[in-house]
């Protein structure tokens, strides 16, 4: 993305490789013609094709950047595209929360951490945009910085305000357990480019997931104080979470189609892990009821329309500017 997002990116500076890989562990790449360093790698085509896409050199298989999405030629249909909008605004509105914790967060190393997680989340946001935005004519900027609160399809729970770190780590912990089982199942998408972006994103919510759970075996077995804010942050998270799980007349029919995973077939799987993790810190699961909801309906909280003011105000005060 241009504007914000740009500066966003350009002051954390590029993502580092892992220590891990070395030239002789990476898969040989063919350059691309035309694009320079952009389409590395990237062969978008059909099954049984002898290349494969990569995410970045470091990521073999069918995995993609934004960038790589931006040269395809594929449309989604109508359908698709609304379920990539929904998925994009959902990692959207949690990387803008996330972002707040830069420079506040209570170590250097969390500040460093949490400003990752959100970069990760912005550039899943990216490639779910780009890909919607290629059915009606859009670019990803379009789509984040110049639609109204009602247009966006985010669930309330990545709206919610941040509190404080206790109630950052109690929202971290649902969200990064509930995106690695679903990107673990949209690998499986018919959708060759849905199952490219949740093939690059699953490897990054993995570490979401775990360093939340970390945290919350620290804060949860730490002190009483450390203790009574996770406990408070999990209570005002909780009634946003069973949105994470309901199923749409939108999600039905892709779901029919193997293109979209069913929210609901992943209340099991990601309840269980969340139990088990506050199981070990010796918490339970927070006995309150349900919100309404209504994200994918476009009926949001007061919160959202804060972080939109915020998000966009440089965009839509001198469009199309880049630098």
């Amino acid at each position: 993305m241009s504007g914000a997002q740009t500066q966003l990116e350009t002051a954390a500076g590029p993502a580092e490789e892992s220590p891990a890989a070395t030239p002789a562990d990476r898969p040989a790449e063919k350059p691309s013609q035309g694009h320079g360093e952009v389409s590395v790698g990237v062969h978008i085509g059909g099954a049984g094709s002898e290349a494969t896409a990569s995410a970045t050199r470091i990521t073999p298989g069918f995995a993609l950047r934004p960038e790589d999405i931006a040269i395809q030629t594929g449309t989604p249909d109508e359908d698709t595209a609304q379920y990539a909008l929904a998925l994009g605004d959902d990692a959207l509105i949690l990387a803008q929360r996330l972002a707040y914790w830069v420079s506040r967060a209570p170590e250097l190393e969390e500040d460093i951490a949490l400003g990752n997680i959100a970069l990760d989340t912005l550039g899943h946001a990216r490639s779910f945009l780009t890909y919607a935005g290629r059915a009606w004519g859009k670019t990803e900027d379009d789509l984040a910085y110049f639609r109204d609160e009602d247009e966006f399809r985010s669930i309330a729970l990545f709206e919610q305000p941040t509190g404080d770190f206790g109630r950052t780590i109690a929202r971290q912990l649902v969200v990064g357990i509930y995106f690695t089982q679903l990107y673990s199942r949209l690998e499986g998408s018919t959708d060759e480019t849905l199952a490219g972006i949740a093939a690059k994103a699953v490897k990054e919510t993995a570490y979401h997931a775990d360093h939340a759970e970390q945290w919350v075996l620290r804060l949860g077995l730490g002190t009483d104080e450390s203790r009574e804010r996770l406990t408070r942050g999990l209570a005002v998270t909780w009634p946003a979470v069973d949105e994470l799980f309901r199923d749409t007349e939108l999600t039905d029919r892709l779901a029919e189609r193997g293109i979209a995973v069913a929210p609901s077939s992943l209340r099991e799987p990601v309840m269980a892990e969340i139990e088990r993790v506050l199981g070990e810190a010796e918490l339970s699961l927070p006995d309150v009821p349900a919100a309404a909801g209504g994200g994918r309906r476009g009926e949001h909280s007061e919160h959202l329309g804060y972080i939109l003011a915020e998000m966009q105000v440089l965009a839509r005060s001198h469009p199309g500017a880049s630098w």
